[in-house]
Formats: structure tokens, sequence, C-alpha cells
């Protein structure tokens, strides 16, 4: 939907490869977030070890100094993150750490001291993965999320956040699950990125088409005023009721509705919706609802 809506706004027209092109910077963009949030919050758990060395090294140091509990330093979950081998990398490729704001880190980790959910932490004996993963869990959705700080932060190094944060906030608390599991260069799997591919392709090269389809529903419309965001997502589900014979036609409705409603004006989900049913039911009351590879047709 971005990728097109950029697409659309561009003047000279931009071609089919350019769009690609786009599409591949955006979901560049979201992976570079995600490796940004999980260094992000590895360096809030590395920072107890900082914390120790900078108050025994005070010159008078007191007894809490030379006593401060370096146990979230040493985190199995977060040391198996940093041995990522496909973490790393991306470290390098994204060029991570020279966005890091090491004040933001230090006060994030000075507020999680206080808390009575660090001082548990500190206090067991032992390493059960569940406690090393709710300690993370709770850093990153009590003191990273919420805090209008790193808000800020976030949304001064990437424009995408307010589109992307709910998926963001979804995929860290997965991977807390299972950090081993994510390809931080990949991200979106072959399959996904595939179909992103063929849906831009499609839209853009079936406009025309789709047009057609649209504007003899829309009445009293005057499609010129209609919003640009409303249009594409029409355009889009007309696109995927038509040439993507993998997805059922009320999977399409009820997404294209929930980003119309997210995306769009109040009014957006149910005209979206009206417009989208209509097409549907004159496709498939025509049998013309073929769904086969828009290339080969």
């Amino acid at each position: 939907m971005q990728t097109i809506y950029v697409v659309e706004n561009t003047s000279p027209a931009i071609d089919k490869a350019q769009a690609l092109n786009i599409l591949e910077k955006h979901l560049e963009q979201s992976r570079q977030l995600f490796t940004y949030l999980v260094y992000f919050l590895t360096e809030v758990a590395r920072y107890a070890e900082t914390d120790s060395r900078l108050r025994a090294s005070k010159h008078l140091p007191s007894q809490e100094d030379l006593n401060v509990n370096i146990k979230l330093a040493g985190n199995e979950l977060v040391w198996q993150i940093l041995e990522d081998k496909e973490y790393q990398q991306a470290l390098i490729a994204y060029k991570v750490e020279p966005l890091l704001d090491k004040e933001l880190v230090r006060r994030t980790y000075m507020k999680l001291a206080d808390t009575q959910d660090y001082r548990i932490y500190t206090a067991l004996q032992s390493r059960e993965r569940k406690d090393e993963k709710k300690i993370l869990e709770f850093i990153f959705t009590n003191l990273m999320l919420p805090e209008d700080n790193f808000i800020s932060h976030i949304e001064e190094l990437f424009i995408s956040w307010d589109d992307d944060a709910e998926m963001m906030n979804l995929m860290m608390l997965n991977f807390l699950q299972k950090p081993g599991t994510y390809h931080f260069l990949e991200l979106v799997s072959k399959e996904k990125l595939e179909f992103a591919r063929n849906l831009v392709a499609t839209v853009i090269e079936k406009k025309d088409y789709c047009m057609e389809l649209i504007v003899p529903k829309l009445k009293n419309w005057d499609a010129e005023r209609i919003a640009m965001l409303d249009m594409i997502l029409m355009r889009m589900g007309a696109c995927e009721f038509l040439y993507f014979e993998t997805i059922p036609a009320k999977v399409t409705l009820n997404e294209y509705i929930d980003l119309a409603k997210d995306y769009s004006t109040p009014q957006s989900g149910h005209f979206v919706n009206g417009i989208l049913d209509n097409i549907h039911k004159e496709l498939s009351g025509a049998d013309k609802l073929k769904k086969v590879d828009y290339k080969k047709q």
C-alpha cells in the first residue's frame, strides 16, 4: 500500500522496476528498525556491567557501589542474541550501532534498576529461561515503548515508525519467545516477499482494468474526489480477487476494510467494503473470478 501510494504521487511517472525498488527500501527500513530495537534492548541489559564499573571507580565508592548486581548483563537470552551470526551481520549491514543514543540507554537502565520487577529478577539465584525472557519483555513493553523520550528517538531515526509500530511490537515479543528462529537479513519469508512483489506489479500493470471495474460502482461519487488511498486499496483488493488464487475473497475483503479504517478516513472502511463487495459479486456472477497468474492471462 505504501509503495503504490508513493508511485501514484511521484512525477514524472515511475515504472514497475522502480516501484519494486521502493518496496525493497520500505522492507529494508523495517529490517533496520527491528534490528535497532533488538540492539537497544540488549544494550540496556549490558549496561548493568557498565553501571557496576562506573560506580566502583568512584573516588570514594560506597559498599552499595562496590556490590552492584550485574546479573542482567549475563542474561542468557541476551547472549544468545549477541552470538547470533546473522544478527551480527545485520548490525553491520544496517549500520545500526552508530544510531544508538547511549544516554537514553543509561536512563532506561536506571529506571529499570528502580523497579520492583528488576529487584525480584536480580534476587533470583537461578537462571530460568522464563525469568530471563520475562525481564527482557518488561524492559521492552514497560520502559521502551511507553516512554515519550524513546518514541521520539525512534521517530527521529525511522520515519516509518507510525506505520510499523504495531507490527514491531508483535515481532519483538515473538522474537523473545524464540530468538534463534529469526532471520534478520530477511525478516519477511521468501514466499511473502514474492507475494508483495507480485501484488505491487499487478496493481501497477492492471490499473486501467481495475478502474473499469471500480468507477461504475461509485454511483454519485466523483472518482477524482475520492481519497487516493481508498482508490489504491480498492485496486489492490480487485487485483487479489482476480489474480491471487490462494487468497479467499473473504480474507481480501476483511484485510482491506481494516487497512482503510486504520490509514484513511473514518468512513473509508464502509466505503471500500461496499465497492469491493460489489466488484466481487459482479465477477462471481459473470464467472470471471478466474484466479490465475496475471502474467499468463
